[in-house]
């Protein structure tokens, strides 16, 4: 699959309803051999910078997860396959961040501005409001004030172009 066609499936996945997690490790589950039941339901916690509390963006999860499934290791003894997939996570999430200005999932939808990342989680969180962790119906109204079928289809496709060049 191309980076355009991984970009423009994840931004589908995303306009079905999938969260930004699922619909980029959704995108990539038939390459790492996943169902994409499992791929979905490992997933879903991740959405809207994990469990909706706006930390890192699920996008940039959904990435990673598909890295790890790609290049980790499962020997805990594996020094090298460690270190090689933070370095190549953290080069990823680098340029992520260097199109979108931040991987932070608040961030990205201009729910808070540096350095008031406390602040918003005091009042957005289970601890401070019930009703945050409580999904939006996705509506013409939704799609239009969120950025996230973008960068679903820009996570996707930064690992998309990272595996082709490989």
């Amino acid at each position: 699959m191309t980076a355009e066609e991984a970009a423009q499936k994840a931004e589908q996945n995303f306009k079905e309803g999938f969260n930004c997690a699922q619909s980029v490790l959704c995108t990539f589950s038939s390459e790492i051999g996943l169902s994409q039941e499992t791929a979905l339901k490992t997933a879903q916690p991740f959405g809207g910078g994990v469990c909706r509390m706006r930390e890192i963006c699920g996008t940039v999860t959904g990435m990673l997860m598909t890295l790890g499934f790609l290049e980790g290791s499962a020997d805990p003894k594996d020094k090298d396959s460690k270190d090689r997939i933070y370095k190549t996570g953290q080069l990823l999430m680098q340029k992520f961040k260097e199109q979108n200005g931040s991987f932070i999932c608040r961030e990205l939808l201009g729910l808070a501005p540096m350095g008031e990342s406390q602040k918003y989680l005091a009042s957005n969180t289970v601890a401070g409001s019930a009703s945050s962790p409580v999904s939006e119906e996705r509506t013409g109204e939704y799609y239009k004030k969120r950025p996230c079928a973008k960068l679903c289809g820009d996570a996707a496709r930064i690992l998309a172009e990272y595996l082709a060049a490989k």
